[in-house]
């Protein structure tokens, strides 16, 4: 049997320095089986083309994400893009995933969704009218310790859930960096670029998907502070939101930016009636279980048995998918392969007109993103509104 072609990919922005094109290129082309082969990247037509033609490798450019979505339909089938990865700031996410969407081209967007809910309603109408599979790269539910804590989680191992710490601590904004000029500071506080927060959006999203992801539970309402900690900054930096949980249970999920001695601090304690369990991405090989009465228990990617005396009988599938021993580290670079994986699986089902899940069980999905952008919307509200309690719109 002939071996797979690989999928080809579409790169909406990335150029300029945007340091999440780097990541995302490397992820695509980790298994051998999908390749960058076109790319948009950057508003100015010019500066596109250039540095297509200084791409590290071959890659076919475009002046614009317009251009590169209209001349798939005068290809022949084999020669389309396979899917779109849109990596620009978040202003320009939802125009090219939706156009995408309407030329039946799946697409992986990098989160948040969109700039707001209205224009998540949006895409996700539009991804259901075509049917067609749609990824957001919330990259921390790529680790396999993500997966290992939401099977524990998910399978009561740790009882009913009654209080979920998830946070995202970064140190980078401690100062007004974006009055140097610095690309990434700039579009990040200005709320036209970034959206209606700025901690919140950008780091905020994470911990909350990462509890979605791992507890399977929704936040359904929200008292929240979003503090603007650096003077002059029209935008927060400091984000902090007590939650009801959809089982009763309730959660806190924080972001900040001028933590001084943080850099990506991503981390989850879930507190269930029997136990604790205990995850940071800083240290993303391992998942604590911490019992009463007992010793902690840390579990190591690629080092879990079955049967253990806490665990029972865990997924083969599960215990099967790291593909490198432990001791040879995974991390963030994997984290992003995985998600980039997993999609391929989708798009080639629905290519072939076979099932395919997108379901969020293995990378978050277009409904993950709108709940997100729901999620940011009642606590900016709540906020506003002295942070009294308001519900989270969940569709």
């Amino acid at each position: 049997m002939a071996s797979k072609q690989p999928l080809k990919v579409g790169m909406v922005g990335g150029g300029g320095g945007a340091f999440i094109a780097n990541p995302h290129q490397k992820a695509i082309h980790f298994d051998g089986t999908r390749k960058v082969h076109s790319v948009a990247l950057h508003p100015d037509p010019k500066v596109a083309m250039d540095e297509a033609n200084n791409w590290p490798y071959p890659v076919k450019g475009y002046e614009s994400y317009d251009q590169m979505i209209a001349a798939q339909k005068d290809l022949p089938p084999e020669e389309r893009l396979d899917y779109i990865l849109v990596v620009t700031p978040n202003f320009v996410h939802f125009d090219p995933s939706y156009k995408a969407l309407e030329a039946g081209i799946p697409v992986i967007c990098e989160k948040p969704l969109t700039i707001n809910l209205a224009e998540a309603d949006k895409l996700v109408a539009k991804a259901k009218e075509k049917n067609i599979p749609f990824a957001v790269a919330y990259t921390y539910v790529g680790h396999w310790t993500s997966w290992f804590s939401r099977f524990i989680v998910q399978s009561g191992l740790l009882g009913e859930v009654r209080w979920v710490d998830s946070y995202y601590l970064q140190g980078w904004l401690a100062d007004k960096l974006e009055d140097t000029g610095q690309q990434q500071a700039s579009w990040r506080t200005d709320p036209k670029q970034a959206g209606a927060s700025g901690a919140g959006g950008d780091i905020g999203s994470h911990a909350l998907e990462q509890l979605r992801f791992v507890t399977g539970l929704e936040v359904t309402e929200v008292s929240a502070h979003c503090e603007c900690m650096v003077p002059g900054r029209p935008i927060d930096d400091h984000f902090t939101v007590y939650g009801k949980l959809s089982n009763g249970g309730r959660c806190l999920v924080r972001a900040s930016q001028i933590s001084h001695g943080s850099k990506n601090d991503l981390g989850i304690v879930i507190t269930g009636t029997k136990g604790t369990l205990k995850w940071r991405q800083e240290d993303a090989e391992a998942v604590t279980i911490c019992l009463p009465g007992q010793p902690d228990r840390t579990y190591y990617r690629a080092c879990v048995e079955a049967n253990d005396g806490f665990l029972g009988d865990v997924p083969q599938w599960l215990l099967d998918e790291p593909t490198i021993p432990f001791g040879h580290v995974e991390a963030f670079h994997d984290a992003y392969a995985r998600l980039h994986r997993e999609f391929e699986k989708d798009v080639r089902a629905w290519q072939a007109d076979e099932p395919w899940k997108c379901d969020g069980s293995r990378y978050a999905n277009i409904d993950d993103g709108r709940t997100g952008l729901a999620f940011i919307d009642a606590a900016v509200t709540s906020h506003k509104n002295n942070n009294e309690w308001t519900k989270v719109d969940l569709g």
